[in-house]
């Protein structure tokens, strides 16, 4: 009995001394008390990279292996890497943990393996809606200046990025300043200099300075900007999300077809329109519903949708020119209350004049916009174009009858009859005999009767220098010379004369030329 304890006793001493010999010698085997889960196994995207003790500290691990895995790729650029971790837990009396140094080396090999993309640093840079992502901070000055170059020849000016001050998110906005530019006023004058200054400014307004002579004037570029406001945004962006220079160059200064709005001044036709914005006149009637074809009359201030070629990136630009020209004097208008506005008298034609000219052209990319004279020196004196015209509003016109129903329109049209016009000058309306008709507009009948063609018709003149005829009347009720007034009663409509069947016939004629009576009905 005995011998049985002293034999148990050694064994206890045994296994004492075991465990003190694998705590020096495997320090990562550890004894643990039953409080639950005790040991982890760690995988990284389903690689499993070591035990721990604890995961109290794991995600510090996890971003300490980023950062080496990165460090180790050696690459500047945001990397994008799977990061999906899973632990498993266990409790056990006796385990061996792995260093955190080694599980961090582990970790980083994983993600080295499981890098996706890399995430360039770039450069967002937009124009209106239009945006473009470059590559470098040099690609987008690239981009800016070479939409400068076509008007920059001489490389006078730069473009500058800095930070816009109106945003509340760092955006940066180009700016265009000349090259080489003189210091400012602070800099280049000191105390006493801004005393010389100040004396040269009293001398000034006692003699003030001689004017400029031609040979004053630089004769080249003297301002540019751009039309639009550039906003350039830092980012983040995947290779194939990038564009080359050349691309955004083209993306941003290639002339595209663009819908503005143009307002109709004295003077215009809508050939001269179409001649002077480059539009074929059946596409300058096609996006315009007010007009019906060449010969539409337009008005001053009618706003008028025309097409013009321009770019995402429009350029301002401005420079002095010195010419000798044949100038037009500005026409010169005399008003006649008496008048109506459609009419005018020419009292002196125009004669050209001779001069040369000091002036500063505005330009919005390759279209003028507008031009100032600086200094000129007239060798001839132009002579005016002085015009008559009146201020009176013409008056309205009224559909002459009530009801009916459009049978024919203004135009080309195929002959309803024999002997009849393929070229209807006014319009028709299907009506009843003997429906009421009235005079479109106050005039004086100069004519009451039989008309060939017309059969029995009326014609009447009005003040502002129209007619209108009313054919194919079973009855007329009016006389030659007679005033009527608007709406008064004139005859009755039939089917007398070239006709197929009871209508109206009416027309509208100015300087004796028929012109389509809906255009000017009210």
């Amino acid at each position: 009995m005995h011998s049985n304890k002293k034999i148990k006793l050694c064994y206890i001493e045994a296994a004492a001394i075991v465990m003190l010999i694998c705590v020096f010698l495997f320090p990562t085997i550890q004894l643990f008390k039953h409080t639950g889960d005790n040991v982890f196994t760690v995988r990284l995207n389903g690689v499993e990279v070591g035990t721990l003790s604890s995961l109290e500290n794991l995600d510090s691990l996890l971003m300490q292996a980023r950062r080496q895995a990165v460090r180790e790729i050696g690459s500047d650029e945001l990397v994008f890497m799977d990061t999906e971790l899973e632990t498993v837990g266990s409790e056990k009396l006796w385990a061996a943990v792995d260093d955190e140094e080694e599980v961090i080396a582990r970790m980083a090999d994983v993600m080295k393996r499981s890098t996706r993309e890399t995430l360039h640093r770039s450069y967002t840079v937009k124009v209106n809606e239009t945006a473009v992502n470059l590559g470098s901070y040099d690609e987008v000055h690239q981009l800016l200046e070479q939409a400068l170059m076509p008007y920059d020849t001489q490389d006078r000016y730069q473009v500058e990025l800095g930070l816009d001050k109106d945003r509340e998110i760092n955006v940066l906005a180009a700016v265009i300043s000349l090259r080489d530019k003189a210091p400012s006023e602070e800099e280049r004058f000191d105390a006493s200099a801004g005393v010389t200054a100040d004396l040269e400014e009293i001398f000034e307004s006692v003699e003030p300075k001689t004017d400029k002579s031609f040979e004053d004037y630089t004769a080249g570029l003297t301002d540019i900007e751009y039309a639009e406001k550039i906003e350039v945004v830092e980012a983040y962006l995947l290779e194939e999300e990038l564009t080359t220079v050349e691309k955004a160059v083209d993306l941003v200064t290639k002339e595209q077809e663009t819908q503005i709005i143009y307002k109709v001044v004295a003077g215009d036709t809508l050939s001269q329109i179409s001649l002077d914005n480059n539009i074929p006149m059946d596409e300058l009637v096609a996006i315009n519903d007010a007009l019906e074809d060449e010969n539409t009359m337009i008005r001053i201030d009618q706003e008028l949708v025309i097409t013009v070629p321009e770019p995402e990136l429009s350029i301002l630009w401005k420079e002095e020119q010195v010419y000798t020209e044949d100038y037009e004097a500005e026409v010169q208008y005399i008003p006649n209350d008496d008048w109506y506005t459609t009419q005018r008298v020419t009292l002196q034609e125009p004669s050209a004049g001779r001069r040369k000219v000091a002036a500063e052209v505005a330009y919005k990319n390759s279209q003028e916009i507008g031009r100032e004279i600086l200094k000129e020196e007239i060798y001839a004196e132009a002579v005016p174009k002085i015009v008559e015209r009146g201020t009176k509003i013409p008056p309205t016109y009224i559909k002459p009858i009530s009801g009916g129903r459009q049978s024919s329109g203004f135009g080309a049209r195929s002959a309803p009859t024999k002997g009849a016009s393929t070229n209807h000058k006014g319009i028709d309306w299907a009506t009843p005999t003997g429906t009421t008709v009235v005079a479109s507009n106050a005039g004086t009948v100069v004519h009451a009767g039989w008309a060939s063609g017309y059969g029995y018709a009326v014609y009447i003149n009005h003040a502002d220098g129209r007619q209108t005829r009313y054919g194919h009347l079973s009855k007329v009720l009016v006389k030659t010379g007679q005033t009527v007034s608007q709406g008064e009663r004139i005859a009755l409509s039939g089917n007398t004369g070239r006709s197929t069947g009871p209508h109206l016939h009416f027309e509208i004629r100015i300087n004796g030329n028929a012109v389509n009576p809906l255009k000017y009905l009210n």
